[in-house]
């Protein structure tokens, strides 16, 4: 049963690599990374966080839009909410930064070697 467990991780390994082997990406990431983090120090630690949600569904637009469908049926349990928020934004933000990396590569120009 543990070798049917490699090859699923190699092409989750494979499939998500694009989001994090260039610095396009990885900056991306960073900037969902302190959106999310904003969002939750306003929604747990803040006395009033306002519309602190509009910054992670700016940054994973459009793919944030699900996490809205996801959180949607959750609005009873107030105090997780904004943590199914969360993981469905940063969720969001990986398929991004995967989708950008698959760009970044595509746009990519080969650099030429030299004649040996």
């Amino acid at each position: 049963m543990e070798r049917s467990s490699r090859p699923r991780r190699r092409s989750l390994r494979t499939l998500l690599a694009p989001a994090t082997d260039n610095w396009f990406s990885r900056g991306y990431l960073a900037l969902v990374a302190a959106s999310v983090g904003f969002f939750l120090y306003a929604a747990y630690l803040s006395p009033d966080p306002g519309f602190a949600a509009i910054y992670p569904l700016i940054t994973t637009a459009p793919f944030s839009f699900l996490a809205l469908l996801v959180m949607t049926p959750l609005q009873a349990v107030e105090w997780l909410s904004p943590a199914v928020f969360s993981a469905a934004a940063a969720a969001a933000g990986l398929v991004n930064a995967t989708v950008l990396g698959l760009l970044v590569r595509r746009v990519r120009v080969p650099q030429p070697h030299a004649a040996a």
